[in-house]
């Protein structure tokens, strides 16, 4: 996979980290992008140093001029992009809230990255994705996307604390369906889009709560990105098994 080339979105810490470091250590060529240039280059230069083939690229999702320059440096280093992964993500509601006592405000600003920055950062690198010969779009979800899962009683998701976060699961259920619809338009193309959920993961995002390792975290994601031809499209996936929308 040497001349594999991927971008991984909010990369710099957390999941979006692991996702860079697993590529990277299957000899994918990884480009570790988010909004903070200082962190990003630290974060690459750590990865580098441990003999990896990663590389630092300062893009923040809810900006179009730094979509757009990020995609025109990819394009002057490689002409291409093989891999995909939306990773970046924000969690700015409350836990302890009701869904209801959460601000228009904070709806607002988790759509911007969640989803908007989702959906423009894909458009911009669909060119360079169609110019390889087997692209792989991963947008990192979460089980808080499943409307079924959130409606049952038994999931972990039917509870005060993620009832909480009404905003962020929206946006994962708007994911989700961002990845029906384009996979359906890149149907009859090499290029397989799909949804990630990470599992219960121990990040910022959750205050450290939850039951899998950042490194477990992100193996979905890339088992995702280096699916073969044979693999799905259109997808919910986490561990191997498809999740209920």
């Amino acid at each position: 996979m040497d001349d594999t080339i991927a971008l991984v979105t909010g990369a710099n810490r957390g999941i979006g980290f692991e996702i860079v470091r697993q590529l990277a250590e299957r000899g994918v060529r990884v480009v570790l992008s988010g909004r903070n240039e200082a962190a990003v280059e630290t974060a690459a230069t750590g990865l580098r140093d441990a003999g990896l083939a990663v590389e630092g690229l300062q893009l923040d999702v809810t900006d179009p001029k730094s979509i757009e320059a990020a995609a025109a440096e990819l394009e002057t280093r490689y002409g291409r992009l093989d891999i995909l992964v939306n990773n970046a993500a924000v969690r700015i509601e409350k836990y302890g809230k009701q869904p209801s006592e959460q601000t228009l405000a904070e709806w607002r600003e988790t759509f911007d990255t969640n989803l908007f920055g989702t959906v423009e950062t894909t458009l911009a690198m669909l060119p360079l994705i169609r110019k390889s010969a087997a692209g792989r779009i991963v947008n990192v979800s979460s089980l808080l996307g499943s409307l079924t899962r959130h409606s049952d009683p038994e999931s972990y998701t039917h509870s005060d604390t993620f009832k909480a976060l009404p905003a962020y699961s929206a946006t994962k259920s708007a994911v989700n369906s961002w990845t029906v619809h384009l996979a359906y338009e890149l149907r009859d193309t090499p290029i397989k889009v799909n949804s990630a959920h990470p599992g219960y993961t121990k990040t910022g995002m959750n205050d450290g709560a939850g039951d899998l390792e950042p490194a477990d975290g992100a193996v979905t994601s890339v088992e995702l990105a280096l699916l073969d031809e044979d693999g799905p499209s259109g997808s919910y996936l986490h561990a191997g098994k498809v999740l209920p929308w």
